[in-house]
C-alpha cells in the first residue's frame, strides 16, 4: 500500500528536514573552506620564477576571493539553522533570568564597542524570567545590542534601560541611530539577525518592537505572567 499523500506533505514540510539539509550542507561548505585555506598557504610559498610571479598572484587573489565568499555562505547556513532553531519552543519548566543575561552580554559585547568608539551602557534592575534557554536568550540580545552598535557612528551612546511596571518588565535600547539607518551590503544578514531575536523573544512570550517613535532603538515587553513572578 501506498503511504498517504497527506503524510508525504506533512513530512516534506517538516522543520526537521530542512535542518537536516542545512547541517548536511554545511559539512561540504566546510571542507571547501579548508581546502581553499590550504591552497591559499601554499601559495604564499615564495616562488624563485619571476615570470610566473604575476600568474601566482592571481591565483592566490582568486583563491582569496573564493575563501570569502564560502565563509559569506557559511554565514549565511548558519543564519538559516538558528532562524529555524528560534521557531522551536524551550522546555516548558524552563526559565532564563533576563538581568544576568543581558550584563553578561553586555560585558561580552563592551570590547566591540570600544573598537568602534560607542558607549555602552546599562541603567535599572529586574526579577524577570523569560521561557527560553538561556543561550537563545543570550543569542537574542546579542544580535539585538550588536546591531545597534554597528548603527551608530564613532562617539555614540547606546543605553539599555531596565524598568519594573505594575504589568511586568521593560527593555528599552536607546541610541542616536536607529535600525532603520542600517545600510550596506550586510543589511540583509543584520535583519535576518533582528528577525532571529524576535522569533526567539516572540516566542517566550515577550513582544518586541523595534525603532519605535519613542527610540530610535527597541522595545521588549516581558508580560507579568511570563517574565515576574
Amino acid at each position: 500500500m501506498s503511504a498517504s499523500p497527506h503524510v508525504v506533505s506533512k513530512v516534506a514540510r517538516s522543520p526537521d528536514v530542512l535542518g537536516e539539509l542545512l547541517h548536511s550542507l554545511s559539512q561540504p561548505l566546510t571542507s571547501l573552506q579548508c581546502s581553499l585555506e590550504l591552497s591559499l598557504d601554499n601559495s604564499l610559498v615564495p616562488s624563485f620564477e619571476l615570470s610566473i610571479e604575476p600568474v601566482a598572484e592571481r591565483r592566490r587573489e582568486n583563491i582569496l576571493a573564493a575563501l570569502q565568499e564560502t565563509g559569506k555562505v557559511i554565514g549565511m547556513v548558519q543564519l538559516m539553522r538558528e532562524y529555524l532553531d528560534a521557531e522551536q519552543p524551550g522546555p516548558e519548566a524552563f526559565s532564563s533570568a533576563l538581568q544576568s543575561t543581558l550584563r553578561s552580554v553586555i560585558q561580552e559585547l563592551s570590547s566591540i564597542a570600544a573598537v568602534r568608539a560607542v558607549r555602552l551602557f546599562l541603567v535599572g534592575t529586574c526579577t524577570a524570567r523569560l521561557r527560553v534557554v538561556e543561550s537563545r536568550l543570550r543569542l537574542a540580545l546579542q544580535y539585538l545590542i550588536t546591531t545597534m552598535i554597528e548603527a551608530q557612528t564613532a562617539g555614540g551612546t547606546v543605553v539599555l534601560l531596565l524598568a519594573e511596571k505594575p504589568d511586568g518588565t521593560v527593555l528599552r535600547g536607546e541610541g542616536e541611530r536607529g535600525f532603520r539607518e542600517l545600510a550596506g551590503a550586510s543589511a540583509t544578514l543584520r535583519r535576518v539577525r533582528l528577525a532571529i531575536a524576535a522569533r526567539i523573544l516572540e516566542g517566550a512570550g515577550a513582544s518586541l518592537v523595534l525603532g519605535d517613535a519613542d527610540s530610535a532603538g527597541f522595545v521588549l515587553s516581558i508580560p507579568r505572567r511570563v517574565g515576574n513572578p
